[in-house]
C-alpha cells in the first residue's frame, strides 16, 4: 500500500487487514498507531505513514496505549521475500543483532554493515539498530507486565546493554517509566512467576483455522519433543525448543480469541501461549519461532483472494477462510525429520536427544542438534 489515499481510507475505516503492514502517526498528539486503532480518526493533514514501528519511533512518536501497535502481527512480506531486506528482517526477528551486533548480521547476509544500513533505511525508514531496539522495547514490556522480575534483570533479559539505555528507551517508546508500565498490566496477567511460564498472546490477522493446524501437528508428533492433550477445540500443544542461550518449553492453546474493536469481517485475534525459558534472553527468539510454526504472520486476505480465483477451490475457501500452513520451530529439525522419516527420527530422539532439566508433561527432551549427529549413521526413508 504505497498510495496515501488508500492508506488513509484503511485508517478511517479501522481496517485490521493492514495491521503490521504499515503504521500511522499523528503529528498533533505525537502518537503512532496500527490502522485498526479504535481512537478518533485524525485529520488527514496531520497523519504520517511508516513501514515499521521502529521508523515511527525514530521520528519521535510513541506507541499508542489503546491499540499497542508494537504487538501487531508482522508483515507477511518477510516470510516470502528472498532479497536482503527480507532476509535481514527475519534475522533481526530471530535476535541476531542482539547476539552478534550489526556486523554479525551483515556477515550472515554477505554484505557490508554500511550496505545493510543503507538498504534497510531506504526501504523501511529504520536501520538494524533501530529495528532491534523496537523489538527489545516490546520484549521488555511483555516481561514487565507478565513477570515480577526486578527491572534490572528485565533490562538485560530484553537485550539492553545497560539499565540507563533500557529506561531511556521505555520512556521514549511508551512515554512511561518501567514502573508505570508494569502498573498498567491487566490484573489477570500481572506478576506471574517465571517458573510458571510467561503468558503470551500470539496475535494473527484475519480468521485463523486453529483446528486443522493442531490436527496436522498432532498427526506428526514426535514423542518426548512434542505433546498434544485435550479434546478437539480445546487442545494444548507443547514442544521443547532449542534456543541460543538455553532451552524452553512452550504450550499453545487451540482456542482462538477475537480482537476487540475491529469490523467483524476484518477482525484478527490471538492464540494463548505460555513459555518456560531457562534464560529470558531467549524470549524474542522463541516468540519469532512460534510465529513461524503456527504461520501467524500470513496474510489470509491475500491468500484467500488468490485461491478463490480457481472455481474448484472457491467453495472450499469460502467454507474455511483463514487456513494456515504450519512452518517449523527449528528448520534443521524439520529437514532431518523429513529425510529420515518418523521412525528414524524417534530413534534419534531416544538415543541422542538431550534431556530437559525441567520436563513438562511428556515433553522431556530436545531433538538432537546437527553437531550431535555428525558421526551418526542416519537411515533415510
Amino acid at each position: 500500500m504505497t498510495d496515501e489515499d488508500t492508506r488513509y481510507e484503511a485508517v478511517r475505516s479501522r481496517d485490521a487487514r493492514f495491521d503490521g503492514e504499515f503504521f500511522f502517526a499523528v503529528e498533533t498528539t505525537g502518537i503512532y498507531c496500527r490502522p485498526s486503532c479504535p481512537a478518533v480518526t485524525p485529520k488527514r493533514h496531520n497523519v504520517r505513514y511508516y513501514a515499521t514501528a521502529a521508523a515511527a519511533q525514530g521520528s519521535g512518536f510513541r506507541a499508542c496505549r489503546r491499540c499497542r501497535p508494537d504487538a501487531v502481527p508482522g508483515s507477511a512480506d518477510w516470510n516470502v521475500r528472498a532479497d536482503v531486506v527480507g532476509r535481514a528482517m527475519r534475522l533481526i526477528g530471530d535476535g541476531i543483532v542482539d547476539r552478534e551486533g550489526v556486523g554479525g548480521l551483515a556477515t550472515r547476509l554477505g554484505y557490508s554493515a554500511r550496505q545493510v544500513q543503507r538498504q534497510l533505511t531506504a526501504e523501511l525508514g529504520a536501520g538494524p539498530v533501530a529495528l532491534a531496539r523496537a523489538q527489545r522495547a516490546h520484549t521488555a514490556r511483555v516481561l514487565l507486565q507478565t513477570t515480577p522480575l526486578p527491572v534490572t534483570e528485565i533490562a538485560f533479559a530484553a537485550g539492553f546493554a545497560s539499565v540507563r539505555q533500557f529506561n531511556d528507551t521505555i520512556r521514549e517508546v511508551y512515554a512511561r517509566t518501567p514502573t508505570q508500565l508494569r502498573a498498567e498490566a491487566p490484573d489477570n496477567r500481572r506478576a506471574v512467576a517465571p517458573a510458571a511460564g510467561i503468558p503470551l498472546r500470539l496475535a494473527h490477522r484475519g480468521a485463523y483455522q486453529a483446528g486443522p493446524v493442531f490436527d496436522l501437528l498432532g498427526s506428526e508428533l514426535l514423542d518426548g519433543v512434542e505433546e498434544l492433550t485435550g479434546r478437539p477445540g480445546a487442545r494444548s500443544y507443547r514442544r521443547a525448543l532449542r534456543l541460543p542461550y538455553g532451552t524452553g518449553v512452550v504450550r499453545v492453546d487451540e482456542t482462538t480469541h477475537d480482537q476487540p474493536g475491529a469490523q467483524a469481517e476484518h477482525r484478527g485475534g490471538w492464540l494463548d501461549a505460555r513459555l518456560q525459558l531457562t534464560d529470558l534472553r531467549d524470549l524474542t527468539t522463541a516468540v519469532g519461532r512460534l510465529r513461524r510454526l503456527f504461520d501467524l504472520d500470513a496474510d489470509p486476505y491475500a491468500i484467500d483472494e488468490r485461491l478463490a480465483l480457481d472455481p474448484r477451490l472457491a467453495p472450499l475457501v469460502a467454507a474455511r477462510p483463514g487456513l494456515r500452513s504450519p512452518g517449523a520451530a527449528d528448520p534443521d529439525e524439520l529437514a532431518l525429520r523429513l529425510v529420515a522419516g518418523p521412525a528414524e527420527a524417534a530413534r534419534l530422539v531416544e538415543r541422542y536427544g538431550k534431556r530437559l532439566d525441567a520436563p513438562s508433561g511428556t515433553v522431556d527432551r530436545l531433538f538432537p542438534a546437527p553437531d550431535d549427529l555428525l558421526d551418526t549413521p542416519v537411515t533415510t526413508r
